[in-house]
């Protein structure tokens, strides 16, 4: 026992000298890898920084008698991934453009916002007028910088959300409910809207609470060098044909053994052939990276926690046991009490998420994927969650313009 024991040690002695001989190598890689990605994340800050945002607000007409596909076609013209080169990667800090779709309740009032940089501003309102003519837009002051965390005064819980499986298995989707089908006006009683159902839960919050919900998002693209990576990171198409080929492979014809004729593979069941559908669906569609976050603020007096499930649950009805479904991912508060001394880590946690939430920071920034990793969702997803709804959706705190404009401003710019 002491002979093992004195070997292991000499054998520590041995490894500690080799690596002391040898940490000008190791510790130059260590700190050059630590250098490029702190010199790459301030690049980053910096260029978000002065880039500087507008936050648009979006004002619904009484009816809007346009399939989520309108919203899609929004979506697509926020896909811009751009060219990078190591000039414009390692001294400019170029990056893709993010986005942030906000769905906003302030005391049962619900809004829908736009968060951007100025350059794309006019893009964005262009695509929205060009698909909803008789929307009205607003360059609006930021609505989240009047909040401060304030515990003596409020409540406030916070949380991510996330995929339960793999990233190409798609959500329930407008399609599958189908939106895509332009119903008609003496139809409308059978529509479904899946964003109604969290629309209604927005419109039952009650003065002195707020609800947020902000979906970030950027053109999901591969990642090499040229692009800040050390990692080349492929985009996720390989990841889709992977999961095509799993359905497949179910379905191969077995050897027969000498003599036995071939036998026929087994015909597919439904459930595979809704995924090698929904699979090359997606495909076909441009694709996000993607980030949600859900905030549920009050103040002491006006809180009602019952409003917390309500949040988690606003995205349910996009969930399919054979497709994919939301989760909840990290959140603001602890399942027990030894868990957060003193509620340090749980203030800590809030004032994180609210600072983040205010910063649109996550893709970079001083919030670069804090707390969750992203995952990816494609025009058609995005589309199905942030949407401008019909009159099926009958809310009454629905922010709608009174009267109805015949066509877009005739002074947009192009």
């Amino acid at each position: 026992m002491e002979t093992n024991v004195q070997f292991l040690l000499e054998q520590l002695l041995v490894a500690i000298g080799f690596l002391y001989t040898y940490s000008y190598i190791w510790l130059t890689i260590v700190l050059g890898i630590l250098f490029f990605e702190q010199w790459v994340n301030y690049l980053h800050t910096k260029v978000s920084y002065e880039a500087g945002s507008v936050l648009l607000e979006i004002k619904l007409p009484k009816e809007i008698r346009k399939s989520p596909l309108a919203m899609e076609l929004v979506l697509t013209a926020m896909w811009q991934k751009g060219t990078m080169n190591f000039l414009e990667t390692y001294w400019k800090g170029k990056v893709v453009p993010n986005f942030s779709l906000e769905l906003v309740s302030i005391g049962g009032q619900v809004h829908f916002f736009i968060w951007t940089a100025p350059k794309f501003k006019n893009i964005i309102e262009a695509q929205l007028y060009a698909q909803y003519p008789s929307v009205e837009i607003f360059q609006v002051e930021d609505y989240s910088l009047s909040v401060q965390h304030d515990l003596s005064k409020m409540v406030m819980w916070g949380t991510y959300f996330k995929l339960k499986k793999a990233d190409p298995f798609p959500i329930k989707t407008y399609i599958d409910y189908e939106l895509d089908k332009n119903a008609k006006e003496e139809h409308q009683e059978t529509v479904t809207d899946p964003i109604s159902t969290t629309i209604e839960f927005l419109g039952s919050i009650k003065p002195g609470e707020q609800v947020w919900i902000q979906i970030l998002i950027r053109a999901h693209r591969s990642y090499g060098i040229d692009a800040g990576k050390l990692v080349k990171k492929p985009d996720w198409i390989k990841d889709i044909d992977k999961e095509i080929q799993n359905v497949l492979d179910k379905y191969k014809p077995e050897k027969p053994k000498p003599g036995e004729p071939v036998l026929p593979p087994p015909p597919f069941t439904e459930e595979d052939k809704v995924l090698l559908k929904a699979f090359n669906r997606s495909k076909a569609k441009y694709s996000f990276d993607t980030a949600i976050r859900g905030i549920y603020m009050a103040k002491k007096e006006n809180a009602d926690f019952n409003n917390i499930p309500g949040l988690i649950g606003s995205f349910r009805q996009y969930d399919d046991n054979t497709l994919n479904q939301f989760s909840l991912g990290f959140f603001t508060d602890f399942d027990y009490p030894w868990q957060d001394f003193r509620r340090m880590r749980r203030t800590a946690r809030e004032k994180g998420i609210l600072d983040a939430y205010k910063r649109r920071s996550f893709f970079y920034g001083m919030y670069q994927f804090w707390a969750e990793k992203p995952f990816i969702l494609t025009t058609e997803e995005l589309a199905t969650i942030f949407h401008l709804p019909g009159g099926v959706v009958s809310t009454p705190t629905l922010d709608r313009i009174s009267s109805r404009k015949s066509e877009a401003p005739p002074n947009l710019p192009i």
